[in-house]
């Protein structure tokens, strides 16, 4: 059995360049992950997100979930020059929805055909079930004659 930290391992946090980093306290939303017998759950806690706003793609074995970064009110974040000119400058800025990627490296048994994603309450759950192929399968025992 694969060791439970390889099965997801965050490969890509957000890429942010020093202008960013000194303007912003940055962070990666949470997840979890649930390994069963029929395959993984992943949940990410996304508050003030909706489905429009966060893209889940597979490239060959990576997961990849993003975000472009939004200001509170919806709209795609203009360049600072031109939000201070029109609305002042921001002297605390706590509440900004950053944009964000995150990537985990898939285990080998998931059906990548199968996949599937939901939003409800600010939450993501990706769902990663196994191959029919590799799942555990009980074999019956007959008695000897």
């Amino acid at each position: 059995m694969m060791n439970e930290l390889a099965l997801f391992n965050n490969v890509l946090n957000s890429i942010l360049d020093d202008e960013t980093v000194s303007d912003c306290t940055c962070s990666t939303p949470d997840v979890d992950v649930r390994e069963t017998t029929d395959g993984y759950t992943l949940e990410m806690d996304l508050p003030g997100y909706t489905e429009k706003d966060v893209a889940v793609e597979l490239d060959h074995n990576t997961l990849t979930i993003s975000s472009i970064e939004k200001e509170k009110n919806g709209e795609e974040n203009r360049s600072t020059e031109a939000h201070d000119e029109q609305n002042g400058k921001w002297l605390i800025r706590e509440r900004n929805a950053g944009g964000f990627s995150r990537s985990f490296t898939l285990p080998d048994d998931v059906n990548s055909e199968q996949i599937a994603a939901s939003f409800k309450d600010g939450v993501l759950a990706v769902t990663l079930p196994r191959s029919e192929a590799v799942r555990p399968k009980r074999i019956a025992i007959e008695a000897a004659a």
